[in-house]
């Protein structure tokens, strides 16, 4: 039996780790899982920690990789600290009391693969744990430091790599595999779970053969459809990048010194894509691709999306009448079939606001139900729709993109701007939301198909297509619904199969 009274100690491969204690939860923050990336590892794969002597004291967060700080304040979870090159980090939060390996939730953040971190407040996992599982969060590299291809790179690795990211991801997930044990967990039984960016991670992981075996279960929280980034637009633009900086025909030496802090605030066209880079030994095949054909890793999946996604699309500049009015003009789709899937909906930008958040959200559940059921593995769906009993007005629409991540924690009360305006209502209903949560990573299988709680949750298995409507019409409430927008989603696949066939 663990002994709960002391400073919390783990003893990991690479040497002893000091936490801390809130309450009934043991976190350790800052536990390096690879080398700093820094001068002749920029751009390079994850290595080895250096073990270290004596004791290690994992009390604070690391430093968060570079960014905007004001994006991430306003729309990435709140304030990402100190910025450092220096970024591979995780924290980890256990129960104090424990007699049996606990299952394992490892969080990958959103922020379209440019701002985010592992420590942000909507991300505590105090919360989690107190569920008993243990909980682990990740910093990864983001920006062009994360995602790059430049010809003087290539053949560094001895197999082309481009997608640092979830390169990084990876040897967080194999750090669990090797330490979690030390923390209370079991390493095999290991949830992958991300929102947006993160959520696009796990569906990248789920395909590539570097991730196989390393999590058992899937969480994918608002992952988006947008197809991968074919490798050579990638190799382009590095040298586009590099011109930028005055280097002609550059060396990988002049290329890792340029600042850090230069590569982020560049602009399109400069700038990276929301989506990983397809080509590379971490993603060799498109993501949707394999997906489409059921070739993913075979695990049990939750996956599912909010009902005002369509709010995150202002960020990436789009005009969602201007969509419906390229509809009209292009006639690719077909108007008057959008107009008879959205019976009732008047007015160009509110059929944008539909038609992009189904597009680009919605559909992506269907496809990966779909996918699942071809490798007979069990899909939890579901739509979220909760506002808080205050915000109905602000949220007009619906829930906006990000806005179910601190249900899913249940860190209401640590989360800008919930924190300021949540009642006991908004709060019972983000435990029940935890709950599910939890009880996925707990009891899901092939065989164990359905989620207790407020509702029986089934998950889609052969020939069913279920979900859960989780708060109805903004109020609280779980519902279970059949063959959900089934036409809408039906239609959008076949737009996505043949849009990403065309690329």
């Amino acid at each position: 039996m663990h002994n709960p009274s002391t400073t919390p100690l783990a003893e990991t491969r690479q040497g002893t780790l000091s936490g801390l204690v809130d309450e009934n939860i043991h976190f350790w923050r800052g536990i390096p899982y690879a080398a700093p990336p820094i001068g002749p590892l920029r751009w390079r794969a994850p290595q080895a920690v250096q073990p270290w002597p004596g004791v290690r004291r994992a009390d604070t967060f690391s430093a968060s990789c570079w960014q905007n700080i004001d994006f991430c304040r306003e729309l990435g979870g709140g304030d990402p600290g100190r910025f450092s090159e220096d970024c591979l980090y995780l924290n980890v939060w256990s129960p104090a009391k424990r007699s049996a390996p606990l299952p394992v939730m490892v969080w990958l953040h959103g922020g379209g693969y440019t701002i985010g971190a592992g420590g942000l407040p909507p991300y505590d996992g105090k919360a989690l744990a107190q569920r008993d599982v243990v909980v682990v969060t990740v910093n990864y590299r983001l920006g062009h430091l994360g995602f790059f291809a430049h010809p003087s790179l290539e053949g560094e690795e001895g197999e082309p790599l481009n997608n640092f990211a979830l390169a990084d991801q990876i040897a967080a997930l194999r750090w669990v595999q090797e330490n979690i044990a030390a923390f209370g967990g079991d390493a095999a039984n290991v949830t992958l779970f991300g929102e947006s960016a993160g959520a696009r991670s796990v569906l990248s992981l789920m395909t590539s053969p570097k991730a196989t075996g390393l999590f058992q279960k899937a969480i994918v929280q608002s992952g988006y459809t947008l197809p991968d980034t074919p490798r050579e637009k990638a190799l382009e633009k590095g040298e586009r990048l590099a011109a930028h900086f005055g280097l002609q025909n550059a060396t990988a030496e002049e290329l890792r010194a340029i600042p850090a802090e230069a590569l982020w605030p560049l602009e399109a066209p400069l700038n990276i894509g929301p989506t990983p880079i397809v080509g590379d030994a971490v993603l060799p095949q498109p993501m949707l691709d394999i997906f489409f054909s059921g070739k993913q890793h075979p695990m049990p999946v939750l996956i599912g999306s909010n009902s005002d996604e369509a709010s995150v699309m202002a960020v990436f500049g789009v005009d969602l009448a201007g969509e419906i009015a390229k509809l009209r003009r292009t006639r690719r789709l077909g108007l008057g079939l959008i107009r008879l899937l959205y019976p009732g909906v008047r007015g160009d930008t509110e059929l944008g606001r539909q038609v992009c958040r189904d597009m680009a959200f919605t559909a992506l559940g269907y496809v990966v139900m779909q996918a699942q059921q071809r490798v007979n593995q069990p899909c939890w769906r579901y739509w979220f729709d909760y506002v808080a009993e205050a915000e109905h007005d602000t949220y007009a629409f619906g829930a906006w993109h990000g806005n179910e991540v601190p249900y899913v924690f249940d860190t209401l009360t640590l989360a800008e701007p919930a924190r300021f305006y949540v009642n006991e209502h908004d709060l019972a209903f983000s435990a029940q939301v935890a709950d599910y949560w939890v009880n996925f990573a707990r009891h899901a299988s092939a065989t164990c198909t359905t989620l207790s709680g407020p509702t029986r949750w089934p998950a889609s298995v052969q020939g069913r297509d279920r979900l859960l409507r989780i708060g109805l019409n903004k109020h609280a409430g779980f519902k279970v619904e059949n063959r959900f927008m089934r036409a809408r989603l039906a239609l959008f696949k076949r737009v996505m199969k043949h849009h990403v066939t065309l690329d």
